[in-house]
């Protein structure tokens, strides 16, 4: 009876708390973090201030709780298998992806102002890293899904750091034009291709859409932090033996 009772209540918790987090984006959306207060929250949620501050006990941690969120819509669009057509090369699979990241957050404003933002708090820059990894993470096996490759060691980091350049030019484009322009987004596209051409080869062959090599790219947020405690900052996992590949040139 009691665990009955108790899970109506959670219902309204979780709902009250994804109340408050619509307000954040909202209010994020027209004013930089820093005009933002709990006060102004609990204003604009309709959610009483000391009921905000049960669940968020400062607007840094409403902030951070709204990137999470934004975390896991971006990673679910990563992980979208492309079909009709099919990439038929890894240049293609990347600049396809990255358009769609773009075009997420061209229509999120408060997602551009927390990530690519002045002024971002620690909390919201290591849940944006954490994200970046979880991607790498999973993108990695996308690369495995649609093409032959040989095992290239350190993968998932090096995709780790072409997202890192992707996004301080992303970062450029906001500043200057508040949004990713479409030639911002095709600079940044451009310059993680180049940096990975260090490591893959120009052409990867095909390979025969797979159900069980698509239904291993989605990791969970656990999986990457057992990755990043086991490498010291970087998301890894084993090499698998695919083969068939012309090596990677270094």
């Amino acid at each position: 009876m009691v665990g009955q009772a108790a899970r109506p209540m959670r219902r309204r918790g979780q709902a009250r708390a994804a109340l408050i987090l619509d307000a954040t984006e909202g209010l994020l959306a027209e004013r930089s973090a820093t005009d933002i207060s709990l006060a102004d929250i609990a204003a604009a949620s309709g959610v009483p201030l000391p009921s905000v501050y049960h669940f968020f006990p400062n607007r840094n941690a409403a902030f951070e709780a709204l990137a999470l969120r934004f975390n896991e819509e971006i990673y679910r669009r990563s992980i979208e298998v492309l079909t009709d057509p099919e990439p038929q090369t890894w240049q293609e699979l990347l600049d396809r992806k990255h358009r769609r990241a773009a075009e997420f957050q061209n229509g999120r404003p408060a997602a551009l102002r927390l990530f690519l933002g002045a002024g971002v708090s620690v909390a919201v820059r290591n849940a944006d890293l954490t994200g970046n990894a979880r991607i790498a993470l999973s993108r990695a096996r996308m690369f495995e899904a649609y093409f032959q490759m040989s095992p290239i060691p350190g993968f998932v980091t090096f995709l780790e750091i072409a997202a890192a350049a992707m996004d301080g030019i992303w970062a450029l484009s906001y500043g200057r034009h508040g949004c990713i322009t479409e030639h911002y987004r095709q600079e940044a596209t451009a310059a993680t291709i180049a940096y990975l051409r260090r490591f893959l080869p120009e052409f990867l062959p095909r390979r025969p859409l797979e159900t069980a090599m698509l239904a291993r790219i989605a990791v969970s947020p656990s999986e990457v932090s057992l990755s990043i405690t086991g490498s010291q900052g970087a998301a890894t996992e084993p090499t698998t033996s695919n083969t068939g590949a012309r090596p990677a040139s270094a």
